[in-house]
């Protein structure tokens, strides 16, 4: 399998992981588009979200998400989450965008 993602966990491409744990790491994304740009992915190889099965993955993906927007501080200052979709990503490999701050609550 030749994923950027996979190789990124593996650490055989480097990205500075922010979080990680068993199940997902979190790392920058390589071409924000806002100050703060994270991305959230799982570490069993998942194509895209319709192929995601293991619930216990869902609910931890999700935990980490709110955990990412809470210690980067975007609670009150806007953010986006965002998962790709149906050849819509640019890596086929499941992750979430976390992107901030967002709209009018941003320039507060």
């Amino acid at each position: 399998m030749d994923c950027i993602f996979c190789k990124v966990i593996k650490k055989e491409l480097p990205a500075t992981f922010i979080y990680e744990d068993e199940d997902v790491v979190v790392f920058p994304d390589i071409h924000p588009i806002k100050p703060i740009h994270l991305l959230i992915v799982p570490k069993k190889h998942v194509k895209e979200l319709l192929e995601l099965d293991d619930q216990k993955l869902v609910h931890r993906m999700w935990e980490v998400a709110k955990k990412v927007v809470l210690e980067q501080g975007l609670r009150d200052k806007g953010y986006r989450v965002v998962i790709n979709g149906g050849g819509a990503q640019v890596i086929d490999h499941l992750h979430i965008h976390i992107a901030g701050p967002m709209g009018k609550a941003a320039k507060m």
